[in-house]
């Protein structure tokens, strides 16, 4: 097996992605797509399995749905939840954080007031705080804030995460958490059920919806074979399409922070299609 080591000078950031990749990766004795394997993790050094991209394929496409599917099935005790052996307040890029919820007690008990306490409302006021939103911008995501407290989004989940919840198994889904098409790989593995495999996620415990809602973002090859295997194996809610764009807020946000301006007009636009 190749490798591919990654370095940090030090705090639990490679820790806590070997940990997401861990969590990720026990879904796969039940279908879900393959996760690049942990081979040694240390708070400096980060080794897992590297993984040989194969050109994109329909039926790739089609069993990369699948696998998806079966990953966000394996489910999570709470909206927020982090990996097992997570440690801190959430996932930091360039010094911004995105947030993690590690007590249940302290958890949301809808997705919408989960969504708007966590993913929407930290970053706005950094944002605000930053003079990137006005003082109209902030009151205009406040109003989408209350909607979502209100439940107006809020909506099932995909069947198969939906069968885990009904049972008491799970409250929600296991998600990637950064899958756009980067970090989907189509893979030159021949045994590879899946015909694809995650790198860089920042997992946790949330509503399916919004990993293909971020893939749906930016793009990814035979986008559409991936979303209709995906709805055969484990059906969408029906208005999944008219959510998409709000469960790609909490992305475009983040965007925001990282790299300025030229994602606010898209952002704002949006969020005005849910006032």
């Amino acid at each position: 097996m190749q490798t591919h080591t990654k370095y940090s000078s030090g705090g639990t950031d490679l820790l806590n992605e070997a940990a997401a990749l861990t969590w990720l990766s026990a879904a796969e004795k039940t279908g879900g797509i393959h996760i690049s394997t942990v081979i040694k993790a240390t708070s400096s050094e980060l080794v897992e399995e590297k993984i040989a991209s194969a050109p994109a394929t329909p039926k790739a496409a089609e069993a990369i749905g699948r696998g998806l599917a079966h990953m966000h099935a394996a489910g999570a005790s709470w909206f927020g939840q982090p990996p097992t052996n997570f440690h801190g307040a959430g996932y930091i890029i360039n010094g911004s954080v995105t947030e993690i919820v590690a007590d249940k007690t302290q958890a949301k008990k809808t997705w919408g007031a989960y969504f708007a306490a966590v993913r929407i409302e930290p970053f706005v006021k950094e944002l605000t705080d930053e003079g990137l939103f006005s003082a109209k911008e902030r009151a205009m995501f406040e109003k989408l804030c209350e909607k979502l407290r209100a439940g107006s989004f809020d909506a099932p989940q995909p069947r198969l995460v939906q069968n885990g919840i009904d049972k008491g198994e799970i409250a929600c889904a296991r998600l990637h958490g950064d899958l756009w098409a980067g970090n989907v790989l189509y893979d030159a593995n021949p045994q590879n059920p899946t015909r694809g495999a995650l790198i860089d996620p920042m997992a946790h415990g949330g509503h399916a919806e919004t990993d293909l809602a971020m893939l749906q973002l930016f793009g990814f090859s035979y986008l559409n074979r991936v979303l209709g295997a995906y709805n055969e194996v484990s059906p969408l809610t029906d208005g999944w399409q008219i959510r998409m764009s709000l469960h790609q807020l909490a992305p475009l946000l983040h965007h925001c922070i990282l790299f300025g301006s030229s994602y606010v007009s898209q952002t704002i636009f949006s969020a005005a299609r849910y006032l």
